[in-house]
C-alpha cells in the first residue's frame, strides 16, 4: 500500500490534470501582459474574438490559448483593428479575408468547408461500418459449420421427427 503522502500527491496531480482538461479557457490563456489593452471593454471584445479564431500553427487551439508567435501576431492584429474602431464582425471579416475561412474555429457551412463539417460524420459512419462487419464476422465464426448428415444420421433424424408427430 502506498504511503499516505504519495496518495495525496497523486490525488492533487489528478485534480490539476482534471482542471487542465475541463477548464482550458481558464487555465490556458497565452495572452502576454504587453498585449493587454488599457480599455477593459476593448480587451473583453479582443478576448471574445481571439477565442473564436484558430491558431493556424496549433490547429485546435484558439489564438487566445496559443503561445505560437503567429497567434501573438493575430492577437495584436485583432487589438489594432478594435482600437481603429472596427466592429467585431469587421475584425473577423478582416482576418477571414487575409487568412481564409478555416481561421475561424466555427467556420460557416459553405462549399469550401463541406469536407471540414462532413469529416466527423464520415468518420462516425466508417467506424460504424467497421464495427458492424467485425460483429458479423464474429457471429459467423461463433456458429459452428454444419456438415451434411450421413445417410444413417439422416434416417435416424427422420425417425425421431416421425415419432414426435
Amino acid at each position: 500500500m502506498a504511503p499516505r503522502g504519495h496518495r495525496l500527491q497523486s490525488a492533487a496531480a489528478l485534480l490539476v490534470a482534471a482542471a487542465l482538461v475541463l477548464l482550458p479557457g481558464v487555465v490556458a490563456v497565452a495572452v502576454e501582459p504587453d498585449e493587454v489593452l488599457q480599455d477593459a471593454a476593448l480587451e473583453g471584445r479582443a478576448r471574445r474574438l481571439s477565442a473564436e479564431l484558430r491558431c493556424v500553427v496549433c490547429q485546435n487551439q484558439s489564438i487566445d490559448d496559443s503561445s505560437a508567435p503567429l497567434a501573438k501576431d493575430l492577437r495584436l492584429i485583432v487589438r489594432e483593428r478594435l482600437q481603429a474602431g472596427d466592429s467585431d464582425d469587421a475584425v473577423l471579416d478582416f482576418i477571414v479575408a487575409r487568412y481564409g475561412t478555416l481561421e475561424l474555429l466555427r467556420p460557416p457551412l459553405e462549399p469550401g468547408t463541406l469536407l471540414l463539417w462532413g469529416t466527423p460524420l464520415m468518420v462516425l459512419c466508417g467506424v460504424g461500418i467497421v464495427l458492424a462487419l467485425h460483429l458479423r464476422r464474429r457471429r459467423a465464426d461463433a456458429v459452428p459449420a454444419v456438415d451434411a448428415l450421413s445417410a444413417q444420421e439422416q434416417a435416424r433424424l427422420d425417425d425421431i421427427l416421425r415419432e414426435r408427430k
